[in-house]
């Protein structure tokens, strides 16, 4: 009997080495996929605005790293005693005005070289549902924004990247057609590959569950951005599709893969996906290779009880032999941090 619906998974005709740099950007779920491509010792490069949930603001923020846009303090708003970015994910907010923009602007000039020099983008769309700060916004004292209130609605009518849980009534909620999603990825694509010629796509849609939206409206938020981006599979032969929404909910199909919010995929979950992600996106060496490396940070994680004991001092010294082998071996792998560790004898 079978207990699962199978997808056949075919491999990209053009698969993801240890010698690619790879920029990843948009959902929470895509930095379950950097971290563990991080952990693995890959080139990468991971969500330069943070978190961003909808095609406008996954389109911006590329845009934004092609022009290498520098940010200045006008363009950022104080609220709940932090200055923040409409662009941006809080993680990048700040008590002082002057270390958010410097910090926003470190992080745009890192994009700008990366995707310059990258070889795969990889974008997770989140949602359909765009927010746009309206007029109601008025209510609150211009002062709260760099440059007046006036200048803030103009730069940022179009959309939000976060809301920093401002008040509900400062934006407007707008569920995206299927033909919007198409036309601003394909003029994100065409803008993309004026910047670099070279550069492969692999587009998802996140298989977290937007509850908050309602089950049904998260239900027509993915569907919609599912068929926006197969429009754009079927037109450019350098974007490829990676089912991990599916992988999620129609092969794994349980509460039992979620965490306790009944949203997000668990720990199981996230590892299988990614297995499929390894096994469809990847070729055998890096396979391999990835493997190898997973062992190390494996044995880097142990804590010993006893560190003073002969035993721990010779796990250290055989790791150590074990990575300075594999920097040999291979020299492009990032593996000073790894020899630091395991030379502590």
């Amino acid at each position: 009997m079978d207990f699962m619906v199978n997808i056949d998974l075919k491999k990209l005709p053009r698969l993801i080495s240890y010698r690619d740099k790879i920029l990843l950007t948009g959902s929470c779920f895509t930095e379950h996929i950097g971290n563990a491509l991080a952990d693995a010792k890959f080139s990468v490069l991971q969500n330069p605005n943070g978190i961003l949930f909808d095609p406008v603001s996954v389109s911006k923020s590329l845009f934004s790293y092609i022009d290498n846009k520098q940010y200045n303090e006008s363009e950022l708003f104080y609220l709940n005693e932090i200055w923040n970015s409409w662009q941006h994910h809080s993680r990048f907010s700040n008590i002082n005005i002057n270390e958010a923009v410097k910090n926003i602007n470190a992080s745009q000039q890192r994009a700008h070289t990366f995707l310059k020099e990258a070889n795969w983008l990889i974008i997770t769309l989140g949602s359909s549902f765009s927010y746009r700060l309206t007029k109601q916004a008025e209510s609150s004292k211009a002062s709260s924004f760099g440059g007046g209130l006036e200048e803030a609605l103009e730069r940022a009518v179009v959309s939000v990247a976060n809301c920093h849980r401002a008040p509900s009534q400062w934006f407007q909620k707008h569920l995206l057609e299927i033909g919007e999603t198409t036309s601003i990825l394909e003029g994100c694509y065409k803008r993309i590959m004026q910047f670099n010629k070279n550069l492969n796509i692999i587009l998802t849609v996140s298989p977290v569950r937007h509850t908050r939206d309602g089950v049904v409206e998260n239900n027509r938020s993915k569907a919609r951005l599912i068929e926006a981006v197969h429009n754009l599979v079927g037109s450019f032969d350098n974007i490829f599709y990676f089912p991990a929404y599916e992988l999620v909910i129609d092969v794994l199909r349980d509460y039992r893969f979620y965490d306790i919010d009944l949203a997000h995929p668990n720990y199981m979950a996230t590892e299988f996906v990614l297995e499929k992600f390894s096994d469809s996106c990847m070729d055998e060496p890096s396979r391999q290779l990835m493997q190898e490396v997973k062992k190390i940070s494996i044995a880097k994680k142990h804590k010993a009880f006893q560190p003073g004991t002969k035993a721990h001092q010779q796990f250290l010294m055989n790791h150590f032999e074990k990575v300075k082998l594999l920097k040999e071996k291979y020299p492009f792998l990032d593996l000073e941090e790894e020899l630091i560790y395991f030379s502590q004898t």
